[in-house]
């Protein structure tokens, strides 16, 4: 194995590449991306959502977010209306053709998920999640450059 291939970063990276190119080419069968897929999922199907706590949600940018809403709307997979609880605010919501493509990405996602687990033991699965958990905590509380600033 080369050394690039023993660090953390590498394996999360070209890991996280893998399913990204896996769920793009699930997506791209229906006309979508995984980007898509993602915002379909990160709606509420019956309420909507207040544009404004998508970005984080998803951790996303808000104008690589408003490109996908754009996408979307042109494509007939959300509308937006206005929040009642929010006289400024928009809500995003799904059409019933967003539903739909909601519940393929949905049924997609949860079929990821159920051949990864058949494949590990579950205390695999605990230290994979032990691990990411982690990594997470540690960048958010600024341990790993900390002496850096």
């Amino acid at each position: 194995m080369e050394d690039k291939k023993l660090t953390i970063d590498y394996m999360l990276r070209s890991t996280w590449q893998a399913v990204t190119k896996m769920y793009n080419e699930q997506a791209g069968k229906y006309g979508a991306s995984m980007s898509t897929g993602f915002t379909l999922l990160s709606i509420d199907p019956e309420e909507g959502s207040p544009s404004t706590t998508l970005g984080p949600r998803m951790g996303v940018e808000s104008t690589s977010l408003s490109r996908i809403l754009k996408t979307m709307e042109e494509k007939g997979l959300i509308s937006r209306k206005p929040n009642p609880l929010d006289g400024r605010g928009v809500l995003i919501c799904l059409t019933e053709e967003g539903k739909a493509k909601r519940e393929v990405s949905k049924e997609r996602v949860l079929h990821f998920n159920k051949v990864v687990h058949n494949s590990l033991t579950p205390q695999k699965i605990k230290n994979f999640y032990e691990v990411t958990e982690t990594i997470t905590e540690l960048i958010k509380e600024n341990k790993i450059f900390k002496t850096e600033e």
